[in-house]
């Protein structure tokens, strides 16, 4: 499993402890960074992190940022992207099994560390059930491809 990971100042701290986290996992973890506190802009992580998910580069993204609310609304700009802010494991595995979410985005100032180290885990180790899920999310894309401008 590929994948990969950004952030911008506000989610820094819980980035680098993921990375970490799943380093010990040997999980492989491209870091788009920022790398300090220094404010950047969001969307541009964002947007890169979903580019590297659509093309195949990565399998999966994580975001992190304040609230991670912000991460998920650039990301799910991205045709293809389904980005899920969570801050409990149950939402993690949900959104995978039913929406097969492929970036999971996370609030460094609403979750604590231990806690999004478990979501990350839950949410990496659930899969998508299919069957009555599938026609949701071909929705989704139909809605993608309609709004396209």
């Amino acid at each position: 499993m590929k994948l990969t990971i950004g952030c911008d100042h506000g989610g820094r701290r819980l980035k680098d402890a993921i990375v970490a986290h799943l380093a010990k996992q040997y999980i492989q973890v491209a870091d788009i960074g920022t790398y300090s506190d220094a404010s950047v802009d969001f969307p541009s992580y964002a947007e890169e992190v979903a580019h590297q998910v659509v093309s195949g580069e990565a399998d999966l993204g994580i975001l992190c940022c304040g609230t991670g609310i912000g991460m998920s609304i650039a990301a799910n700009k991205v045709a293809g992207i389904r980005a899920a802010v969570v801050s409990d494991c149950f939402s993690a595995q949900a959104t995978r099994e039913h929406n097969n979410s492929n970036i999971l985005c996370l609030g460094e100032r609403v979750v604590g560390e231990g806690l999004a180290l478990r979501i990350v885990d839950t949410w990496l180790g659930a899969t998508f059930d299919g069957e009555r899920h599938e026609r949701r999310l071909q929705m989704i894309t139909e809605l993608e491809q309609k709004n396209e401008m």
